[in-house]
């Protein structure tokens, strides 16, 4: 069958290089900018994230089919085809399809769908409202499928079929495959409509940058790549009054940094009032990614505690983004500091709060002071790290010998291949597109998309991806013994994530364990305690 590029267009959104730069006017607007009182809000009162879930309704069914097709024959064994002078047509019989031709030919050839917003599971919807109650699911009320993503949605994710394909062939240094399907994904590319063409824009980003190295720069010069640029500025880069609105607004519609920040918060609070008879001033070294917006609700909490336990002074010293090796979510833009509005908000609830910044993790050790309570806070900091790296710094976070460590991380690992390594962060960006697409109820916006850039670099590492228990395993190592939540923390946890879409769910492991965060039941992150362990 001849599948040309204009049927491959009509399935989805404009392709990548049709994308145009958005204004910022929206995102921009004087109101609803105070991150300060904001970010206490949405944990005070109930977030308003219900809703119609209208935009996930129409699913596009023929639009589907059309895909579905195109993947069962770009994937099927090769069979004899009629002679053609194309030599992409010899490199991938598989399939046929015109010469590679220019963007600017094929961009002509190309339309924008009307569907492009629709999502891919006709039925999550119903499924939402049919498990919203289920017992111990600990997701959400407003609407959202437990349905695992190796389950019933697995056929609708047709991306993952293309590129983890792909990925092999680049691997393996099979050119004219890599080639076919470079142009099959060119195709379906963008970074609007649903989270399948997002994912393979993201995906072909990242292959693109890693065929060099993986045949060699001559063969990957033979090889057309389709552009595909993303044209969200880069997350570090972005005009700081959006960077603060972005992350306000992902924590106020996702649990995915939400969750992990409330329940470090309330593991900080509970080490705060532990111990001496009386109170001690309290130091947190934040080794994470919320950019001060994690830290205003525990300054309340710390308020807050019973029996006049609150801390007589509190340091928050802020490890840079040079502290460890770069990471998503890490870096601000220049001229973002959130130090002035976090020490207006203190002095506002009587709260003695200074603050530091320390280039490196050995530079903390100037700012700690005897008698205090030292709690460092590692959140999605380590997970792009190489190996030696993660156990160079927990071996320093050891040094500084803290009373309490909070380590998050995402909770994927691969087969320690690049190929695996790959389809493990290709699945993790899949819950993470997926995921923001019901936060933002499938609007698209600048906030969303600079979200979702950022995320997406995470496909481009090189450093392999650790599970729940290797990291238990790095952490022991670097002598540390796992401590548990309280279960006031793990209750109010619940009690947060009921407030987000249905898809989300959570689970303790008990009296000395994780918990850990999911998405229609498979894993995206954990949150841990540890402590010195004792020695002897």
């Amino acid at each position: 069958m001849h599948i040309s590029s204009c049927k491959l267009a009509c399935m989805k959104p404009m392709s990548c290089h049709e994308q145009e730069h958005p204004e910022l006017a929206a995102a921009m607007s004087n109101n609803g900018f105070d991150w300060l009182e904001d970010s206490i809000s949405f944990l005070a009162g109930d977030v308003d994230i219900a809703g119609g879930y209208g935009w996930w309704s129409n699913p596009a069914e023929a639009q589907q089919d059309d895909i579905g097709s195109v993947v069962a024959q770009t994937l099927s064994p090769p069979a004899p085809q009629p002679t053609t002078s194309s030599p992409l047509a010899h490199a991938s019989p598989n399939i046929a399809y015109p010469p590679v031709s220019s963007p600017s030919e094929t961009s002509s050839k190309k339309r924008k769908s009307p569907a492009h917003k629709a999502s891919n599971n006709s039925v999550s919807n119903q499924r939402r409202r049919a498990e919203q109650d289920r017992p111990g699911a600990g997701g959400g009320k407003k609407g959202g499928s437990k349905g695992g993503g190796a389950g019933s949605d697995r056929d609708t994710r047709w991306a993952e079929q293309l590129l983890n394909p792909c990925a092999a062939a680049v691997e393996a240094g099979n050119l004219s495959r890599a080639q076919h399907l470079f142009y099959v994904l060119g195709e379906l590319a963008s970074f609007s409509g649903d989270a399948n063409h997002r994912l393979v824009a993201h995906g072909l980003h990242a292959l693109s940058r890693r065929l060099p190295a993986a045949v060699g720069t001559a063969a990957a010069a033979s090889v057309r790549v389709p552009p595909c640029e993303c044209p969200t500025p880069a997350f570090a880069g972005a005009e700081p009054r959006l960077f603060r609105a972005s992350l306000i607004r992902f924590h106020e519609v996702s649990p995915w940094f939400a969750l992990p920040n409330a329940l470090a918060n309330a593991a900080i609070a509970q080490a705060a009032a532990r111990g001496a008879a009386e109170p001690r001033p309290l130091h947190v070294v934040d080794l994470g990614v919320s950019h001060g917006v994690q830290w205003p609700t525990l300054l309340e909490s710390l308020t807050r505690l019973p029996g006049g336990r609150a801390p007589p002074s509190v340091r928050l010293t802020v490890a840079g983004p040079t502290a460890t090796p770069p990471a998503p979510f890490s870096a601000s833009p220049p001229g973002y500091d959130f130090s002035p509005h976090l020490l207006r908000y203190a002095k506002s609830i009587n709260l003695h709060l200074a603050i530091s910044r320390a280039g490196s993790l050995d530079s903390v050790h100037g700012f700690a002071a005897a008698g205090e309570a030292l709690v460092v806070c590692l959140q999605f900091r380590l997970g792009h790290a190489a190996a030696d790296e993660r156990a160079d710094i927990l071996s320093k976070v050891r040094g500084l010998n803290p009373e309490l460590v909070v380590l998050s991380e995402l909770d994927a690992g691969g087969d320690g291949t690049a190929a695996g390594e790959f389809t493990a962060r290709l699945e993790l960006l899949w819950r993470f597109l997926e995921s923001t697409s019901a936060a933002f109820k499938g609007r698209d916006g600048e906030e969303r998309r600079l979200l979702e850039a950022e995320a997406g670099t995470s496909v481009t590492a090189d450093a392999a991806g650790e599970g729940r228990d290797a990291w238990r395993e790095r952490m022991a190592a670097a002598g540390f013994e796992e401590a548990a939540f309280g279960g006031e923390a793990v209750e109010s946890a619940r009690s947060l994530l009921r407030k987000y879409d249905g898809g989300w769910e959570m689970s303790a492991s008990g009296a000395a364990g994780a918990v850990a965060l999911r998405w229609k039941g498979q894993p995206v992150s954990f949150c841990s305690l540890w402590r010195p362990a004792c020695s002897g």
